[in-house]
């Protein structure tokens, strides 16, 4: 008799935006069995929103069972609206009241679409989730790990969002897009004639489509952030600010102070409810340290390693020395003192195209000022 090779199948997180759609389209052209689903973050009327410019919305869902359809692939909705309240927005808006910078996205991708998309392709018995992001995974037989590599396109490259990914879920993933250009991909919807060909990319974080995260806040939590002092570097009041949460490290427009000279925020007391300001060069620092770290190339990290790394998703990686601390954390020594270093962010490091790991920021030691140490309540 015979042996037949296993049909692989796939689930396909559809997010209704054209890299999803034709992330589908190409697995089902591999010869997958396909499944897709739309993940529900959250209803349109809960944020404010007519959802035609962000993901995740009602609209996305339209468009994503629309091409569902059009590939003759099973569809459905998974409703996580309860969960992404819960582990996303509420730690969003924490994280701000405890004067760090979320980063809603790389916790979306680790606490929502790899965890629980997985979850559900295993009880569906589908061998891979598949998703429309720009990067690459490879397996290197040499140190029998799989490794997070950038995309092709690096101007739509999104392994610093990805960082987070396990040996497991690296392993029953696949992106592919991450050897196409995003060029290549429109003109391919176009020829598809899929609804959202020319649908535009999301640029706002999907519950705050206005941009206006402040705001957002504010209506969340049903009440007003207070005004507080704006301080110089040496603890003078040199004016009003309308609230600490409003205001990010690095910051120099929309301060209305009048100070003779350009100054930045350059420190929040939360605690105080105060905004410290000062010279751009308060701004610079050559060392930071990292928690939660995520190995993804190796292991664990057992001595001083020279590697790349970025503080922030548009910036371009930077020569440092990576030393271990022990409970998880690093010390991350840069050659070039690094502008507007900002807690709460993600670290990401790498060696050439491939991702070493990443982590959250703790701690930044800037020349004259030592910023204050918030320990952020985590996800469980």
């Amino acid at each position: 008799m015979e042996n037949k090779e296993k049909i692989k199948t796939a689930l396909i997180a559809m997010s209704g935006g054209v890299d999803s759609s034709i992330a589908a389209y190409l697995t089902k052209e591999k010869g997958f069995q396909c499944q897709g689903t739309t993940m529900r973050l959250y209803r349109n009327e809960d944020i404010g929103q007519c959802g035609f410019h962000t993901c995740c919305s009602q609209r996305d869902i339209d468009d994503a069972s629309e091409v569902a359809f059009q590939l003759d692939i099973p569809y459905d909705v998974l409703d996580f609206t309860m969960d992404f309240r819960k582990q996303i927005i509420e730690n969003f808006i924490r994280v701000y009241e405890e004067g760090g910078t979320p980063n809603p996205c790389i916790d979306c991708n680790r606490y929502m679409k790899f965890n629980k998309l997985l979850k559900f392709a295993r009880e569906k018995k589908l061998d891979y989730v598949v998703t429309g992001h720009y990067a690459r995974i490879v397996f290197d037989k040499e140190s029998g790990r799989y490794l997070l590599k950038k995309a092709v396109d690096e101007t739509k490259d999104q392994s610093y969002a990805l960082y987070a990914m396990t040996q497991n879920q690296l392993a029953h993933t696949l992106f592919p897009l991450g050897h196409l250009r995003k060029t290549e991909v429109r003109k391919l919807a176009e020829k598809l004639r899929f609804v959202n060909a020319a649908k535009h990319d999301s640029q706002d974080i999907c519950f705050v489509p206005h941009g206006d995260y402040t705001r957002f806040m504010e209506e969340h939590r049903g009440r007003a952030y207070p005004e507080g002092d704006f301080l110089d570097e040496k603890g003078n009041i040199v004016g009003r600010h309308k609230g600490a949460v409003r205001y990010t490290l690095g910051q120099r427009k929309g301060l209305g102070l009048t100070m003779g000279k350009p100054v930045y925020v350059c420190a929040k007391s939360m605690e105080n409810n105060t905004v410290t300001v000062g010279s751009e060069a308060m701004l610079y620092s050559y060392a930071l340290i990292a928690e939660e770290m995520n190995w993804i190339s190796i292991p664990k990290l057992e001595r001083p390693m020279r590697l790349m790394g970025k503080t922030r998703y548009g910036q371009a990686e930077q020569c440092c020395t990576v030393i271990p601390l022990g409970d998880g954390k690093i010390r991350v020594e840069f050659d070039v003192a690094q502008r507007a270093v900002t807690q709460g962010q993600a670290l990401v490091l790498y060696d050439k195209d491939v991702v070493v790991g990443g982590g959250t920021i703790l701690n930044v030691v800037h020349d004259g000022l030592q910023l204050l140490n918030h320990k952020y309540n985590k996800l469980p």
